[in-house]
């Protein structure tokens, strides 16, 4: 057991030089490509395989009560400072640990069919290694310096992957995006990190919170600079958990390939935020505004995460969104002090969200031969549709992901979402009445996506026949209508049987599903397991789940009472989508949007709704108008000023210089009796100013 601990670093080193050896692969063995691919797919996968043995073997000596366990060595020694490096094993490290490199690994395998066309296979693995490589680093920080190194490995690793395709202009934008927004949340991380050293003199997590602790006891701190160097320390979590107001790089995100979209939004990027507030929560604890701007952040986002779902066309973006908003649940769960709901929420989600994720890209992989590889068609929800049938398997496993995210028993985010929202109503009863409502909303726009992709008519023969369709959007009717360019409607039948139909993944593919799916259904389990130890360990770290209900079964059928309002507000969302798309999207066209009533008022609402989803709420375009066209004005008027009134005023002092002393040079003649006139010229008119005033 001493000599796993002494060697939990192999956790982040060895997929650091799984990286390290897959870059030298492509300088050294350039040529010898199919050599090369597979060296880097065994590479990586077997040194994740290993770290998630000494995880899991990390995680279960957490579970039996051995110790915190704090490693550091020197790197910095000065006199006032001391900077040290090291790791940090705890229940909270063990749990990400463990999280991290489960669906790391899959990814990775998964990652190994879904790549193979790729001419950068060995750079993705090269990439894809380095990433998971500084999360784990990351998570295994025992102070804010080295969380911090590895905080910034996580985003430039995003860049390279959401930019991985780079010749393609979406993607070049934005890998730029992601890069930008979080560097605005970054840099304010760093002042707030300067501010808790300048406040309590350490960057270590333990003594940080007992000095800040210490200080704030005996009133020796003002609360108010508290608050704020806490504020700007969340900016950094705000951004790289897609939070509100940073929150506009997320969707853009999908522009890189899927399998670093489940990677991004399950268990590295974007839970990087949440575990940051969740380490650093005994010392948010103390500060109540801190708190509650938290639990305010979170229930915004995760509203405006469901609302930008509704109308979404594109099947990744879509469930980028949903991210946001299950995102804003952890964020609000940690907010009102329900840390253990928080964290829970971030483990079931992470599984779920990966499945999902993932099952998107084995539908991408099948419909690229039929529509072409493009990804605004081949991600396009009109031209997917019945593919249940040619794909049993991924949709089996795409409805466990999606049932799971609504938080329908027995799968696992029913556990988590459940106690987020009991936690919100006892907290403040508004804050429970918007996560009730958003919980409505993830149940209609992830079966709206499960039923146009998977139900219905196949509508991929129309890809070629349809290229000024702009928008899928929802009305409330039976069906769905289509908003085109122009007036022309497509030709063809629906049931065109000479085109080819997707098929099912292969087996590689498929096994990341399957495993996947396993968690999603019983990881919400965790609380009724028989031994009191590992149940006593998980209900304090994860969440209550229903171990404290065991041994009192009046007190089990309260909680499953309880239950029964979140899941009837599940069904509600569920029930509205079934009646949308129950069948899928109809074949009939309605080339005239809007609401199909006669009564004015509801058919403006339903457009502006559908606008107000579909164009993200306008954020970005407000973004974009004051930030960047402002800052574009700014840039130009101080060119202008630059130009025209700081160079103008040099310049015009050499030129007025110059016209001085051209007229100057012709009074001196040399002539002793001309400068005697000029004196006493001048002196005369000087007396004789003098006598007037």
């Amino acid at each position: 057991m001493e000599l796993i601990f002494q060697n939990v670093w192999l956790v982040l080193v060895l997929p650091l030089l799984a990286a390290i050896l897959s870059g030298l692969g492509l300088f050294f063995l350039p040529t010898s490509i199919k050599y090369s691919r597979r060296i880097c797919f065994f590479v990586s996968v077997l040194s994740l395989g290993i770290a998630v043995l000494i995880s899991s073997h990390s995680f279960w000596q957490q579970i039996t009560g051995s110790p915190i366990r704090r490693c550091l060595w020197s790197w910095v020694i000065g006199k006032n400072l001391s900077l040290e490096m090291g790791y940090l094993i705890d229940p909270l490290t063990s749990i990400m640990l463990v999280l991290v490199t489960t669906v790391g690994v899959l990814v990775m395998i998964y990652s190994g069919s879904y790549m193979s066309h790729d001419q950068g296979y060995s750079k993705f693995f090269c990439y894809l290694s380095l990433f998971t490589a500084s999360m784990l680093g990351l998570v295994i920080s025992p102070n804010l310096v080295q969380i911090y190194i590895f905080w910034e490995l996580v985003g430039m690793c995003s860049y390279l992957l959401i930019g991985f395709w780079f010749t393609r202009p979406s993607a070049a934008d934005a890998c730029q995006k992601a890069f930008v927004v979080n560097r605005v949340g970054d840099s304010g991380s760093l002042v707030g990190i300067l501010g808790f050293y300048w406040i309590t003199g350490s960057f270590e997590f333990q003594d940080l919170s007992e000095r800040f602790f210490e200080l704030f006891l005996h009133d020796r701190i003002s609360p108010v600079l508290a608050s704020f160097c806490a504020a700007l320390f969340l900016l950094g979590s705000v951004a790289k958990s897609a939070q509100f107001p940073l929150h506009i790089w997320l969707p853009d995100a999908m522009e890189g390939p899927t399998p670093i979209s489940a990677l991004i939004h399950a268990a590295t990027m974007v839970a990087a935020g949440i575990f940051l507030v969740a380490r650093m929560f005994p010392l948010f604890e103390m500060l109540p505004s801190v708190m509650d701007t938290i639990a305010w952040t979170g229930a915004i986002t995760a509203l405006l995460g469901a609302s930008f779902a509704l109308a979404q066309k594109d099947l990744k973006k879509g469930l980028a969104y949903s991210t946001m908003s299950q995102l804003g649940y952890m964020m609000l769960a940690l907010g009102i002090g329900s840390y253990r709901a928080g964290l829970f929420h971030l483990v079931t989600h992470a599984y779920s969200k990966a499945l999902l994720f993932l099952g998107s890209g084995s539908v991408i992989h099948s419909m690229e031969p039929i529509v072409g590889y493009h990804p605004i068609r081949s991600q396009n929800m009109f031209f997917m549709g019945g593919l249940r049938k040619q794909m049993p398997i991924t949709s089996t496993t795409f409805l466990f992901g999606t049932l799971s995210l609504c938080g329908i028993p027995p799968f696992a985010c029913f556990w988590s979402k459940d106690e987020t929202l009991a936690a919100s109503w006892l907290h403040f009863p508004f804050m429970g009445v918007i996560a009730s409502y958003t919980a409505g909303l993830t149940a209609f726009h992830m079966f709206r996506i499960y039923l146009s992709t998977f139900e219905g008519d196949f509508r991929g023969h129309l890809s070629n026949k349809s290229e000024n369709i702009i928008s899928l959007i929802p009305i409330w009717g039976n069906v769905p209508y289509v908003e085109y360019r122009d007036e022309n409607p497509l030709e063809g039948e629906m049931g065109d049987r000479s085109v080819p139909y997707p098929k099912e993944s292969d087996s590689t593919m498929l096994f990341s599903l399957i495993v996947l799916a396993i968690p999603t259904l019983f990881i919400g389990f965790i609380g009724v397991i028989p031994t009191q130890q590992i149940a006593d360990f998980l209900s304090h770290w994860l969440s209550l789940s229903i171990s404290s209900y065991n041994d009192n079964p009046e007190d089990f059928s309260k909680f499953l009472l309880d239950a029964g309002s979140s899941i009837g507000i599940a069904l509600v969302g569920a029930s509205v989508a079934f009646y949308l798309y129950g069948n899928g999207l109809s074949p009939a066209i309605i080339q005239e949007p809007g609401f199909r009533s006669t009564n004015p008022t509801l058919k403006y609402l339903s457009v502006a709704t559908r606008n107000w989803s579909y164009h993200r709420g306008y954020i970005d375009g407000f973004y974009n108008s004051f930030f960047v066209r402002g800052l574009r004005l700014f840039v130009k008027s101080s060119y202008f000023m630059d130009q025209w009134i700081v160079d103008g005023i040099v310049n015009g002092t050499g030129i007025s210089s110059f016209f001085m002393s051209e007229v100057l040079k012709h009074t001196g003649g040399g002539r002793i009796s001309s400068y005697l006139f000029i004196l006493v010229s001048c002196m005369f008119l000087s007396l004789l100013y003098s006598y007037i005033i």
